[in-house]
């Protein structure tokens, strides 16, 4: 299985990802530049973290319009698989790949720490590897993560399975405090279609145990056994 990382002006963590597909996974990576106009090849695109263009005026507001994204889209109006990491999942919004908005934290404050989340939705291309109401741990590390939608959308939302992830709170704090403010303490999110996923933790940073947690790992396991399939 092939996987497509997109590589914008001011992404970081798209060798995180390519180091968990290659490095971890086993299976085959190649970059994406902003400016392709192909996918080559790919089976499953990520969309990674990082400050695309700076974030000037909001963050993905311009990397939505990236010639790659044209292929993106459309990779994901054919049923292709998308996995948006952090700023991924900022611009698959954007992109209207994914309802909602990721807006500034709360606390208006940078936020870079372990988080516990609950899969809510193990029933999805992205989750199958875990269990419903399973509680794992990812980092974040975002200053716009507040997810937000309407509540016509979140009942949707919640109403159709497509919450796949929720913050659960660390321990002493209350159950589902987010780091954000996130509405109904959304993290992460799936299309009706199921096969665009946006979350703000980073999977790609919980595959090594020296790191703090492998709970990422179930993530990719996830899409490959899924996709290959």
């Amino acid at each position: 299985m092939k996987f497509g990382i997109v590589t914008f002006p001011g992404s970081n963590c798209d060798h995180d990802a390519y180091h968990a597909v290659v490095d971890v996974l086993g299976e085959s990576a190649v970059y994406l530049w902003h400016k392709d106009h192909d996918l080559a090849g790919a089976d499953v695109i990520i969309l990674p973290g990082g400050f695309s263009y700076g974030d000037y005026l909001r963050p993905g507001a311009i990397a939505r319009f990236s010639p790659i994204m044209t292929e993106v889209v459309a990779h994901a109006r054919r049923g292709g698989p998308v996995l948006g990491i952090c700023n991924g999942f900022q611009i698959a919004c954007e992109a209207g790949l994914l309802p909602g908005a990721l807006l500034r934290n709360d606390t208006l404050k940078f936020v870079s720490a372990p988080v516990r989340l609950t899969v809510i939705n193990a029933d999805t291309m992205f989750t199958n590897r875990y269990e419903a109401g399973q509680v794992i741990t990812m980092p974040v590390a975002h200053g716009d993560g507040r997810y937000t939608a309407d509540d016509a959308t979140l009942d949707r939302l919640e109403g159709n399975g497509q919450v796949v992830l929720k913050y659960a709170g660390n321990p002493g704090e209350p159950a589902g405090t987010s780091p954000n403010g996130a509405m109904r303490s959304i993290a992460g999110i799936i299309s009706a279609e199921g096969n665009v996923m946006g979350l703000m933790p980073h999977p790609e940073r919980a595959l090594d145990a020296a790191l703090g947690s492998t709970d990422g790992l179930g993530m990719f396991e996830s899409m490959l056994a899924r996709v290959a399939a």
